[in-house]
């Protein structure tokens, strides 16, 4: 386990007649090494656009990847940051927060190093719910290591592990997600505007923010998401852009979300055929507390409906590093205890 780079001198965001950091501050001097064109290179100028608005010092600030290619992540930041190993992001990073819960703690991850290996981890970091801003990089390929298929690839997915096509069932990482009870869960584009202001909604959420980056490896899976992000013929009715309290409306304006109770399964409905049906299409509650129509969204996907994008689920719970504060306050109010009585106080067995 290695440092990544810390800042080169404490800096600290406007007011109190302190300097307002720029984007610029928080560019390391470390060589980018992504190869040309990858999605990564979006998300990392995305997060660095946004750091000087949310109003944190960057000595206060500190970023914890697994292993992968996004896991590079943290040597690109002028922050603190852990490249951990493989799959033990969440662990590294939870145990960081409760000890200093006083940090912005950020966690980079990837579909392979966080839900195969890191599975374990990630679920138990979602249950907890510590206050962390999780960043899961899906490709849908293990590219560091040359093109393995991954636990989010497509069933029939040919690669160098899978030659005749990978028969695995994929993991839907919104929907395992949700299964945690994961108290805000969103997904985005790398490359679409919209990637800014899911991350600036999970930076303002106080508890485990998990956003799902659908993003893109030119190598050795170019064009994973190519009917929601590169083809703009289908681009519009392959994404469904969720704005809070707001129709869920997709393809211009021309067709709606509506769901059947009968069934309880999501329909399409077509607003040029159909006008009449408007007050049918379903409204965007993301602050639902019973996160029923979140767990229908996310089962959703392209052709057969589009795919939704934004926050999906944002409900508040108390947070891990506060239960644990709480119950350590809890009993240090118990007073000092007397160790030998406590050793001596269970079961014991005279071994000779």
């Amino acid at each position: 386990m290695t440092s990544a780079n810390a800042p080169s001198s404490p800096s600290s965001p406007a007011g109190n007649g302190l300097v307002k950091l720029t984007r610029k501050d928080f560019q390391s001097k470390s060589e980018v090494r992504w190869c040309p064109g990858c999605g990564d290179y979006a998300v990392l100028a995305t997060v660095q656009r946004l750091l000087p608005e949310i109003g944190v010092a960057r000595e206060n600030m500190v970023f914890v990847s697994g292993i992968g290619c996004s896991s590079r992540f943290p040597y690109y930041m002028e922050t603190y940051g852990m490249h951990t190993i493989h799959g033990r992001a969440p662990a590294l990073a939870t145990g960081l927060k409760v000890a200093r819960p006083d940090l912005d703690v950020w966690v980079i991850t990837g579909d392979g190093d966080s839900l195969a290996i890191g599975g374990n981890h990630t679920l138990h970091m979602l249950r907890r719910n510590p206050n962390l801003k999780v960043l899961l990089f899906n490709n849908r390929i293990y590219g560091l290591t040359k093109g393995q298929y991954s636990p989010s690839s497509e069933q029939g997915k040919i690669s160098k592990s899978s030659p005749m096509g990978a028969i695995d069932y994929p993991i839907n990482p919104l929907q395992f997600a949700l299964g945690c009870q994961a108290s805000f869960v969103a997904r985005a584009v790398d490359v679409d505007k919209g990637l800014y202001d899911v991350l600036l909604k999970a930076h303002q959420h106080k508890g485990t923010a998990y956003v799902e980056i659908l993003q893109n490896c030119v190598v050795f899976n170019d064009g994973a998401w190519f009917d929601l992000r590169d083809n703009k013929e289908t681009k519009g009715k392959a994404q469904l852009v969720l704005v809070d309290k707001q129709p869920m409306l997709f393809d211009n304006g021309s067709k709606g979300i509506g769901f059947d109770r009968a069934t309880m399964k999501p329909f399409v409905i077509d607003l040029v055929a159909e006008p009449a049906r408007k007050g049918e299409v379903l409204i965007h509650d993301e602050t639902d507390p019973a996160g029923m129509m979140a767990h229908v969204l996310a089962g959703m996907s392209y052709p057969q409906f589009p795919v939704p994008l934004g926050v999906l689920r944002r409900h508040t719970r108390p947070t891990y590093e506060d239960m644990v504060q709480a119950q350590h306050q809890k009993a240090a109010e118990k007073g000092v205890g007397d160790l030998k009585k406590l050793i001596y106080s269970g079961d014991l067995w005279d071994v000779r």
